[in-house]
């Protein structure tokens, strides 16, 4: 695999998770307000990418339309312009492109893009998601990096893009938050065996498992640890004793 490193600064300045939203009031995340917010604030920015029908890269976390907007159904099924029409339960209009918010960003903060995985399982049925990311973000300046759950998502952004940092988002895989995985798959993703073959160079960690022995033996390797999601300055003070940095919400870190 060909080494990449994650720019320092994303090391620098937290990183907001989807974005500077406001718990979906008024700023929506992954929205384009809740991108402005942040760029305002001068945090980095995480956000998720989903497929349209057509294999557009959309910054939308869900599968499903339903939870944070007016419309409901997958977002797979629906094309990039049907997309732009959807209205947020915040009033906000137009679910944006990778393109677009990467426009918008242009170089002015750190942008983290966790890739959704498409195969269902944490299986090796991607590439169509990872590709239409690889070909938005080739070129662009500013710091970024990209990461999934999905180890094969990951390997397959090593393929496609070699130069661009990548990262696996990781945690303890217990069996209530991931019911659609079995026993073994959950097993082998905890102990988080995939870091060199994808020839990943960051993890981000579940904030309340950091003490995991996995993410602990990559801290003695001197490997960067982000972790997700500080909801709280109490909780940001304990993650820090061992991240490098944090992915927050829901409140503004100092």
């Amino acid at each position: 695999m060909t080494p990449c490193s994650l720019p320092q600064a994303f090391l620098e300045r937290p990183i907001a998770h989807r974005a500077l939203h406001d718990g979906n009031v008024s700023r929506v995340e992954n929205g384009i307000a809740a991108i402005d917010a942040a760029i305002t604030a001068g945090f980095g920015i995480e956000i998720d990418v989903q497929p349209s029908r057509h294999g557009t890269a959309m910054v939308f976390h869900d599968y499903d339309l339903g939870r944070v907007t007016t419309s409901k159904g997958p977002i797979a099924q629906c094309t990039a312009q049907e997309l732009s029409r959807v209205a947020y339960v915040t009033g906000e209009t137009g679910i944006p492109t990778l393109a677009e918010v990467l426009a918008r960003i242009d170089g002015r903060v750190p942008v983290l893009i966790e890739i959704k995985d498409q195969d269902g399982r944490m299986g090796p049925n991607v590439g169509a998601l990872e590709g239409a990311v690889a070909r938005v973000i080739d070129g662009y300046e500013g710091d970024i990096a990209v990461m999934s759950f999905n180890p094969h998502s990951v390997a397959a952004m090593a393929n496609l893009a070699p130069h661009i940092a990548r990262g696996l988002t990781t945690c303890d895989y217990q069996k209530r938050d991931w019911q659609l995985l079995n026993d073994d798959i959950r097993a082998h993703l905890r102990g988080i065996p995939d870091f060199d073959r994808v020839g990943a160079c960051f993890i981000s960690h579940k904030a309340g498992t950091l003490g995991d022995q996995p993410v602990l033996d990559l801290k003695s390797r001197g490997v960067p640890i982000l972790c997700w999601t500080v909801k709280s300055a109490r909780v940001e003070q304990q993650a820090r004793e061992i991240a490098d940095n944090i992915t927050f919400e829901g409140y503004i870190p100092a």
